[in-house]
């Protein structure tokens, strides 16, 4: 696991929108595995930017989605698949024809569950996934103990999760929905190379456990330990409590410009 330390969350999304980038040049119909959230939104602004300069074609570039509301209508503002239409297709110019998702709303869950695996292993699988981090290390909604060899599936929210998450059903909890299809981590574990972003000190304590602490499904996002191409970006808050961060100043510092992330 390579973790790099930058100064901010701008900085974090530069370099890992830079590295979308690369891969993007190197294979245009890349399929990008995404996640909602207020925390990647400076990548999906810095690769925005990248597309509208010309610095990189993103006219082929597929479009995966990490996790999705269950019960909620497609076309509802706050479905992730919404969100992702308005923060991520349509600023780099696409159609959902480049878009990939779980059926929230469909009648028979597991089955839907089951068929997004199999569509993602059809499509040659996910390139470059991007992921954020609760303070309790979960990933997705892949809460603390669950399996660390999990497909994607039905999960129940925590209560204080739809508290957190009503601010977007205008503060009505009644609203917010139960449950979420999530990519399990074993299908998370699955795409080529694993680049997780966290900012702010609230996750120092669930970058350190994800970082150097054991493998343990008590914290979900330790298992991209287990993972070949896993990179760890936090700015200088989240990486607050990391007992080898000089450390990692000093190998991502003097490691070679080409090798990128």
């Amino acid at each position: 696991m390579e973790v790099v330390i930058v100064p901010d969350a701008k900085a974090g999304g530069e370099l890992i929108a830079e590295a979308m980038a690369r891969l993007l040049r190197r294979k245009p119909d890349a399929l990008l595995g995404v996640a909602t959230g207020s925390t990647p939104l400076p990548i999906y602004q810095a690769l925005t930017a990248k597309a509208r300069s010309g610095a990189v074609d993103t006219s082929r570039a597929r479009i995966a989605q990490l996790d999705e509301y269950v019960g909620l209508p497609a076309d509802h503002p706050e479905s992730y698949r919404s969100v992702l239409r308005r923060e991520v297709l349509e600023p780099l110019g696409l159609g959902m024809e480049a878009f990939m998702g779980p059926d929230g709303t469909a009648e028979d869950i597991p089955e839907a569950c089951e068929a997004y695996d199999k569509a993602l292993a059809e499509a040659g699988g996910v390139d470059l996934q991007l992921l954020g981090i609760g303070t309790d290390g979960h990933i997705g909604f892949n809460e603390p103990c669950s399996s660390l060899a999990s497909r994607t599936r039905i999960k129940t929210l925590t209560q204080q999760t739809r508290i957190d998450n009503a601010r977007f059903f205008g503060g009505d909890i009644e609203q917010v929905p139960h449950h979420v299809i999530t990519q399990g981590i074993g299908t998370i574990l699955e795409a080529r190379h694993l680049v997780l972003l966290a900012t702010g000190e609230g996750k120092a304590d669930a970058v350190a456990a994800t970082v150097e602490g054991p493998v343990a499904a008590v914290c979900p996002a330790s298992a991209l330990q287990l993972h070949p191409h896993a990179t760890v970006v936090v700015d200088e808050s989240a990486a607050s409590k990391l007992k080898h961060a000089d450390y990692f100043r000093h190998t991502y510092d003097n490691k070679p410009d080409w090798q990128g992330i």
